[in-house]
């Protein structure tokens, strides 16, 4: 056997035994997610609150508790993170949100959430203004596009109305 060969036979093994242990580690990490999903459900709470403002910062500038920052990994301090800022009766709070949910929600807006602790799981609007849905890449380039051809045809028609008056003359 060749030498250039042992060594592709080799990456090939090495590649392999990658894959593997990737796989068992992303199911024993899926599986320790969701028993934390389950066990944050199960704790949950039913709250009204007033959304006031809503940020993505780093978890140390997020105005939290101090356990809270001492509890979180130091890596993870600097990440920036969904948080609401929420008035709670007269009690002004900072929450951390769920991604999916931080979507949902739009400032200014009355909210009935599902919340853990100081994570809200979910959220449904009671008052307040409706979320649009965000626009594509493709959408927002067919709109320049169409207001570009729009004013390019205002144009010309101002043009060939300058002609025509120009000629009548």
């Amino acid at each position: 056997m060749s030498t250039l060969l042992k060594a592709a036979l080799i990456i090939i093994a090495v590649l392999i035994v990658l894959l593997v242990v990737l796989y068992i580690v992303a199911r024993k990490a899926e599986k320790k997610s969701t028993e934390q999903r389950q066990a944050m459900e199960s704790n949950a709470q039913t709250m009204s609150f007033y959304v006031i403002d809503k940020k993505k910062i780093k978890l140390k500038d997020a105005n939290l508790p101090k356990i809270v920052t001492d509890q979180t990994p130091k890596y993870l301090r600097g990440a920036k993170m969904p948080i609401l800022k929420v008035k709670v009766g007269p009690k002004v709070m900072s929450l951390i949100c769920d991604e999916q949910v931080f979507k949902t929600i739009l400032p200014k807006q009355e909210v009935k959430a599902q919340v853990s602790g100081i994570y809200v799981i979910s959220a449904k609007r009671i008052r307040g203004p409706l979320p649009e849905p965000e626009k594509t890449k493709k959408e927002i380039k067919a709109e320049k596009k169409a207001a570009e051809a729009s004013a390019k045809a205002k144009a010309d028609k101002s043009k060939a109305k300058n002609e025509k008056k120009k000629s009548n003359k």
